[in-house]
């Protein structure tokens, strides 16, 4: 399914209710991402609900009878596209959100369509940079820049947390375009290939986390608090989100479903401020509404309505999304 194949216009019932549900799950998950990494290292919280987040889609694949992907040269590109898509930035939004606010976290996410696209033009060559494009990334890269507040100068751990989302966010800058390059075209459904990168990634992580941070904790040791954010993060932001994500390309279009990207660092905000009660300083609210603008712009969102292709958010099982 592409966004040239898929519907633009659909009655607003049929697909809202999803869509608020999408952004409320990722939105939420740098929530419980920074409750997550109180009681476990970063690596160890990936890996479980990494693992977690495959065993609810082989679920969802049995139950729909579908399978995972049989060709070797699919299983070698989903080591490159696991890897860049779900366990460094995984990882790196716990390492930075030991640092960072989970709402801050929440917003360097929303930069992911501005670093897939430069990227797409000049590496992998599956986009082509136009004006309103390049307009769009100025912005971004200007809220970027706002965001981190560099006029008060640079270092320290909580700047080091946010250069940390934001190689997170730029590890999906790598792996949407590449898995638009080398993976889209197969025969294989997305529910397949998401499963399938999730189980690549389990195993990469399976092999790292005990070389890096020692031996995972037995759940049994951890706080309640602590399960079921593993739980949330892996079956809801990694597993069902994806298929709630799906559901949303195929009624309203990919076009509309790619604008939940707007919405996860709404969220983020909003939850932060009331789980955790954060506060952010004046310019990272501001920095965030112009990276969104610069989203927009180079999108195409403003103005005559194109069809879009779907943004990090909206292409990982992150999410995820680092959701």
């Amino acid at each position: 399914m592409t966004a040239d194949t898929t519907p633009d216009r659909a009655p607003l019932r049929s697909w809202l209710p999803g869509f608020l549900a999408l952004g409320v799950i990722w939105g939420s998950s740098f929530l419980f991402i920074k409750v997550g990494v109180a009681e476990l290292h970063p690596l160890h919280l990936t890996l479980y609900r990494v693992a977690t987040g495959a065993v609810t889609l082989l679920v969802v694949l049995a139950v729909l009878r579908d399978r995972l992907p049989r060709e070797p040269r699919v299983w070698a590109h989903l080591v490159v596209v696991a890897a860049f898509g779900v366990a460094l930035p995984f990882t790196l939004f716990g390492f930075g959100e030991q640092r960072v606010e989970s709402m801050l976290a929440g917003i360097w996410n929303a930069t992911t369509p501005l670093i897939v696209l430069p990227l797409a033009v000049l590496v992998f060559r599956t986009e082509r940079l136009t004006v309103r494009r390049a307009i769009g990334l100025g912005l971004g890269f200007a809220g970027v820049l706002v965001v981190l507040g560099v006029w008060e100068g640079v270092g320290g751990s909580h700047f080091t947390g946010q250069l940390m989302c934001l190689g997170a966010a730029a590890c999906y800058g790598v792996a949407i375009p590449y898995q638009k390059k080398f993976i889209a075209g197969s025969s294989y459904s997305g529910l397949s290939l998401s499963a399938a990168q999730l189980l690549v990634a389990t195993a990469q992580l399976a092999l790292v986390a005990p070389l890096v941070a020692g031996a995972p904790p037995v759940p049994t040791g951890l706080s309640a608090k602590v399960v079921a954010s593993v739980l949330a993060l892996g079956a809801l932001g990694t597993g069902l989100a994806f298929v709630i994500n799906l559901r949303n390309i195929r009624v309203a279009g990919a076009s509309t479903a790619s604008t939940v990207t707007y919405l996860i660092p709404v969220f983020a905000v909003l939850v932060g401020a009331v789980v955790l009660g954060e506060r952010m300083n004046w310019h990272q609210p501001v920095g965030a509404l112009v990276v969104l603008l610069g989203v927009a712009v180079a999108q195409g969102m403003l103005g005559r309505r194109r069809p879009a292709s779907v943004p990090a958010a909206a292409t990982r099982p992150a999410v995820p999304a680092g959701r």
